[in-house]
């Protein structure tokens, strides 16, 4: 339950204190609201009493009334549009002073309520100011996500295309000036490192356009039964000629006679990307097993590798946007960080869950979930 503060600024005490009674069990519910918003209210009978408590903890909403002992309530409105604070004010004023308070939501006061107001008027008013609160501040929460996830996607992006086309150029140059050799065979290596590196740039492409579709909406799926084995099987086949590289064997426990209804292009957006994990950072010589099977409460799916495996700490990121694990083992490692955070945006989509167990040096195993529905 979210707690909105509220400063009352009026030398009345009734008006005060009524404030306080009146929203005392007052709770505000939308449907957007992922919760329902209560009220902590506080009192200054002064312009100067409530610029100190704005000082030491500003509230979310203002309620403030013009005349005051001392500095007026126009001089506090002023005060908090100087410093930019991110309050919300409601000038709270007789009738005669009606042309002063339309005046002070020109310099920056949200709205005004007149007094002397009902229960029911102070209610109603106060349920628009927090809708136009939430969403105002959801909103920039939003931008604020917004401008983070644009300097992690550039940031990203040129750190992980400036060292293979730094790579390829120093390749390049070295076959144009032949300083292998003359003959063609000499560059063997060199062009085989070229190729690693552009398919690299191609994997890091393909992995923003997948999360850039996931995060859009956007996208026709094709929802139908299948067989979770047969997709998973597919996978194994695809990763197949790197493990043979390594001496890394794979296999596949399953139980017949599963069925899922499901978009057989994500499964195996899925689950290539927890295979070739799992070969990635696995120990040469090492197996993978990806189990199958049909339980009572739904279809459980692990990937168990041999490898390296992660800290408590690491395990904990792992499912984050742009994450990768970084430390002496992974360096040479290449990847975009988007593999697990695509799969598990995907596997929500079904209502799926996916968790990882892992030790330094033990393996990881990662649990993927389909509930039954």
């Amino acid at each position: 339950m979210a707690t909105f503060r509220i400063l009352v600024v009026d030398d009345e005490e009734g008006i005060r204190s009524g404030v306080k009674r009146i929203l005392q069990n007052f709770r505000v519910d939308y449907p957007f609201m992922d919760e329902q918003v209560t009220y902590e209210v506080m009192e200054a009978a002064s312009g100067e009493a409530a610029l100190e408590l704005i000082r030491l903890s500003p509230p979310d909403i203002l309620l403030l009334d013009n005349k005051l002992p001392g500095i007026e309530g126009v001089e506090v409105l002023e005060h908090i549009r100087k410093q930019q604070l991110d309050i919300l004010v409601v000038m709270i004023t007789s009738y005669a002073s009606l042309e002063l308070a339309v005046k002070a939501t020109r310099d920056g006061a949200y709205d005004f309520i007149p007094k002397p107001f009902t229960p029911q008027e102070l209610r109603s008013s106060l349920e628009t100011i927090t809708k136009h609160l939430f969403l105002k501040r959801m909103t920039r929460k939003m931008h604020q996500a917004g401008r983070q996830i644009r300097f992690q996607f550039l940031s990203v992006l040129s750190h992980e295309l400036k060292a293979p086309l730094n790579a390829i150029e120093g390749y390049a140059r070295m076959i144009r000036d032949r300083e292998l050799g003359q003959r063609l065979e000499d560059y063997d290596e060199s062009i085989e490192r070229i190729m690693q590196r552009i398919q690299g740039m191609r994997n890091l492409i393909l992995d923003l356009l997948d999360l850039t579709r996931i995060e859009s909406g956007k996208g026709t799926r094709n929802l139908v039964p299948l067989d979770p084995c047969a997709v998973v099987q597919t996978c194994l086949d695809t990763i197949r000629p790197y493990a043979i590289q390594r001496e890394i064997s794979l296999n596949l426990n399953a139980e017949p006679g599963i069925n899922l209804t499901a978009d057989a292009a994500e499964l195996e957006m899925v689950f290539n990307n927890l295979i070739s994990n799992a070969v990635k950072y696995n120990v040469d010589g090492g197996r993978v097993d990806c189990t199958l099977r049909q339980e009572t409460d739904g279809l459980h799916i692990d990937v168990k590798d041999s490898g390296i495996g992660m800290s408590p700490e690491e395990c904990s990121r792992l499912f984050g946007d742009f994450v990768r694990i970084r430390n002496p083992r992974t360096r040479d490692i290449s990847g975009s960080g988007l593999g697990l955070s695509i799969a598990r945006k995907i596997l929500e989509q079904y209502g799926a869950r996916i968790s990882v167990e892992s030790a330094p040096d033990q393996g990881s195993t990662f649990s993927v979930f389909f509930p039954t529905t």
